[in-house]
C-alpha cells in the first residue's frame, strides 16, 4: 500500500526508489529501517509514514518507568518509545511494546547510519560528562591479577558481542517473567472476565441488531470496549499474560545463552550479557576486585543498592534496565 506511505519531513523519495526500499526494509515492531530511509508506524498502520536519511538528526530512545522502577518491589515494567528528530528541530515519537524492539531498531540504525547519534543532545552531553567522571575512579596501574581478570573479561564480552541476540532474548524473556509474575491472580480473573464477557455482549448485540432491535448497538459498543480495554491494559488471557509461557521464555533464553558460552565462562549462563560483563570490567578497573567471581558480586551488590529512591545518570539507567531484571528473576543467586 504505497499510496498510504507519507512523508514526516519536507523531504521526499522517487517513488520507485521508496516502493523498492520499503519492500527490503528490516521490519521492526511497526517501524523498518531501510537503506534510504527510516520507515515509522501510525496510529493503526504499520510503517506509515517515511524520512529519507538525510533528513533525519537523531534517532533515540525515551523509556517512561513504572513505580517501584529499580527496586525489588513491584511490576519492573516500562513504557518504552522512539524519539527520532528531524529537519529543523521537529520531533515525533513512537510507542513500541517491548523496549527490546526498540534496542533492535537503534542497533540496526546504528550499523546502517553510524553517522546518525543514538542519543538526545542533552543525553550526549551528560554521558561525555558521565564517562569522564567515571574514568578518574579507575586505577592507574592494576595489579596482575586484575589485569589478568579483566583481559578473561574483555574476552567474554568481545565473545558475547558477536552474538547480540543471546542477550537481548534474556532481557526481554526476564522482563515479561517480572511482570507477569507480579501480576495478582484477581487482575488476571478479571481480564479473562471482561475478555469473556465482552466477546459475549458484541455477540448478542450482533444478534440484536438481526433482530432488528436498537438495543444491539449498545450492546455491541460495550462488549467491544471491555474487549479492548483488557487488550490494551495487558491483562487479557493470552501469550502476555501466562506465568508457565513465561518461564518457558525465560528457560529457553537461559539454555540458548548456556549452549552458546559453553560451561568455562566467567558468569552464569543467566547473566551471559554484554552489560554484566562490562560492570564487571570496570569493577576491576576500579580496584574493587581481582577476580571474575569477585566482581559478579560486586555488580550484584551495587545492583541491590538501586532503588527507586536513588538518581542514577543516563547511562547507568540504560545498563540497570538491560541487566537487573535477570538478576531480580534469579533472586541474584
Amino acid at each position: 500500500m504505497l499510496w498510504m506511505l507519507t512523508p514526516l519531513g519536507d523531504r521526499v523519495l522517487d517513488r520507485r526508489e521508496l516502493e523498492i526500499d520499503k519492500e527490503e526494509c528490516r521490519k521492526i515492531g511497526s517501524c523498518g529501517v531501510g537503506k534510504k530511509a527510516l520507515y515509522l508506524g501510525g496510529r493503526f498502520v504499520s510503517r506509515r509514514y517515511y524520512l529519507p536519511w538525510t533528513d533525519v538528526r537523531r534517532v533515540f530512545k525515551r523509556v517512561a518507568m513504572s513505580p517501584g522502577g529499580f527496586s525489588g518491589k513491584g511490576v519492573f515494567g516500562s513504557m518504552a518509545y522512539l524519539v527520532v528528530q528531524y529537519g529543523n528541530g521537529r520531533e515525533k515519537q513512537f510507542r513500541f511494546r517491548t523496549e527490546a524492539e526498540v534496542d533492535t531498531l537503534l542497533s540496526l540504525v546504528g550499523r546502517e547510519r553510524p553517522d546518525i547519534p543514538p542519543q538526545s543532545a542533552a543525553a550526549a552531553k551528560k554521558l561525555a560528562e558521565a564517562e569522564a567522571e567515571e574514568k578518574k575512579r579507575f586505577l592507574a596501574e592494576l595489579s596482575p591479577a586484575g589485569e589478568t581478570a579483566r583481559g578473561e573479561l574483555t574476552e567474554a564480552k568481545a565473545f558475547l558481542e558477536r552474538k547480540p541476540e543471546i542477550g537481548r532474548t534474556l532481557t526481554a524473556a526476564a522482563k515479561q517473567k517480572r511482570i507477569v509474575d507480579a501480576m495478582k491472580p484477581w487482575v488476571l480473573a478479571m481480564g479473562a472476565l471482561m475478555t469473556v464477557g465482552g466477546m459475549a455482549l458484541a455477540v448478542f448485540g450482533v444478534f440484536s441488531l438481526l433482530g432488528s432491535s436498537q438495543l444491539g448497538w449498545y450492546l455491541l459498543l460495550a462488549g467491544g470496549a471491555l474487549f479492548f480495554f483488557a487488550q490494551s491494559a495487558g491483562i487479557a488471557p493470552g501469550r502476555w499474560t501466562s506465568k508457565k509461557r513465561a518461564q518457558k521464555d525465560w528457560d529457553e533464553a537461559v539454555a540458548s545463552a548456556k549452549a552458546y558460552i559453553g560451561e568455562d565462562f566467567p558468569v552464569p549462563a543467566r547473566y551471559a550479557h554484554p552489560t554484566v560483563l562490562e560492570r564487571m570490567i570496570r569493577v576491576v578497573r576500579e580496584g574493587r576486585a581481582e577476580d571474575p567471581a569477585t566482581a559478579l558480586e560486586t555488580v550484584k551488590a551495587d545492583l541491590r543498592a538501586l532503588n527507586s529512591s536513588v538518581t542514577v545518570s543516563q547511562k547507568e539507567h540504560d545498563e540497570v534496565v538491560e541487566v537487573k531484571p535477570l538478576f531480580l528473576v534469579s533472586d541474584y543467586e
